[in-house]
């Protein structure tokens, strides 16, 4: 589970531990206000989602320096609104809270539920600062906080309530656009538009992380939290959609791409997406290594969709000179069974001895597999059973 004081607001969660390392670069010296001083940590960070590498370098070295001018500042400054707001902008980008605790709190204008809630989630009580920050509306808070907030809102409520968390992220991006904020919303909200199924949001999302932020440091983890979207969701599994979800693949670098594909293609043969899972295969096919198990698994879907779709002949002799020992075992199990169940659906019934005393021995006759449901309906069941065996002795 990930820890909220690992760079509290997650905008720069996949690189933290690397970053420890970088801060040896020192900013320039800072002066002004603490708004002022957050207001550069801001830029800083927004740098960052746009692929400056010097600005990473040298994040963590600027929130440490922020975090002593913050002690050091003169009491009256706290007075001003912007000034508190700052402090909770500052939580929210990654500050230290035992810095903030050691601020004259009784002296910073800011409302009790905003630092508050801050505070009890960038030291990890979850429950309290969902309870002290369910009620806010971003909007409605100045700018700067809100848009942080927002993503805090929609971190909180992930688990919980999943529809409440994409609207927080949505404000998180319409309030701070070609920010670090909504470039870590984007990387989020991704994941919970898969989980709902919602395509059409999830396709608009990717072009819109891909258009603005595809240089961003942190891309490394929305294209992983894109996978782990299309794996964990039925979305890359309807034929229809085949060609945009190719398009948002195309996105992605040739490694990756066949990954995906053959998750995609495994995925659509064990729920019966007969289509998908050919055309998967094809397109793994194309970008597999001549030889390997990645070319293998290719052929081992694209070949299963052929032999229970219309293709018997071709698909079954494609199975049989698939090469297994190359296969992971769980695919070698999967295979296995799948050659066996294509035997089987080729068997012909038995006669009743009345019948078969009065009429020759039947022939085997090639099966309507396309059309026949049952039949589908039999070996999708099947290869669902296999898939979990399979699963179920994975070391």
């Amino acid at each position: 589970m990930i820890r909220p004081r690992r760079l509290a607001s997650l905008l720069l969660l996949p690189f933290a531990a690397a970053s420890v390392h970088a801060a040896a670069a020192e900013p320039a010296p800072l002066s002004g206000e603490p708004y002022e001083l957050v207001r550069s940590l801001q830029a800083v960070q927004d740098g960052i989602a746009h692929g400056d590498v010097a600005a990473h370098s040298r994040h963590l070295a600027l929130i440490r320096q922020i975090g002593e001018k913050l002690l050091a500042a003169d009491a009256s400054v706290w007075s001003k609104p912007q000034n508190g707001q700052a402090v909770v902008v500052y939580l929210l980008s990654g500050g230290p809270p035992q810095i903030v605790r050691k601020l004259p709190r009784e002296r910073i204008n800011i409302d009790e539920r905003l630092f508050n809630g801050a505070l009890a989630y960038v030291e990890g009580r979850q429950d309290e600062a969902r309870e002290l920050l369910k009620d806010v509306k971003p909007r409605t808070i100045p700018q700067s906080m809100g848009g942080q907030i927002a993503l805090v809102q929609g971190a909180l409520l992930a688990n919980s309530e999943a529809s409440v968390a994409i609207e927080r992220l949505d404000d998180a991006r319409l309030i701070l656009p070609g920010t670090l904020v909504e470039e870590a919303a984007l990387r989020r909200e991704i994941l919970l538009v898969g989980q709902a199924e919602d395509f059409d949001k999830f396709e608009f999302l990717t072009l819109a992380y891909v258009r603005h932020y595809r240089s961003s440091v942190y891309a490394g983890d929305f294209w992983q939290r894109f996978s782990t979207a299309l794996a964990q969701s039925s979305l890359a599994l309807d034929e229809r959609r085949f060609t945009r979800i190719a398009a948002l693949l195309d996105q992605t670098d040739r490694a990756s791409r066949l990954k995906l594909y053959l998750v995609i293609a495994k995925a659509a043969l064990v729920r019966g997406r007969l289509a998908v899972a050919r055309l998967a295969g094809e397109q793994a096919l194309s970008l597999a290594p001549d030889a390997g198990a990645d070319r293998e698994r290719a052929h081992f879907f694209r070949a299963a969709a052929r032999v229970f779709a219309d293709e018997y002949e071709g698909g079954l002799a494609e199975l049989k000179a698939i090469d297994r020992s190359k296969l992971p075992e769980r695919d070698a199990l999967l295979l296995n069974a799948t050659l066996q169940l294509a035997l089987d659906i080729r068997r012909p019934t038995a006669a009743s001895p009345a019948v078969a005393a009065n009429k020759p021995p039947p022939t085997p006759a090639r099966l309507d597999l396309a059309s026949s449901t049952a039949t589908l309906a039999r070996a999708q069941k099947q290869l669902e059973d296999l898939e979990l065996l399979a699963k179920d002795r994975r070391p």
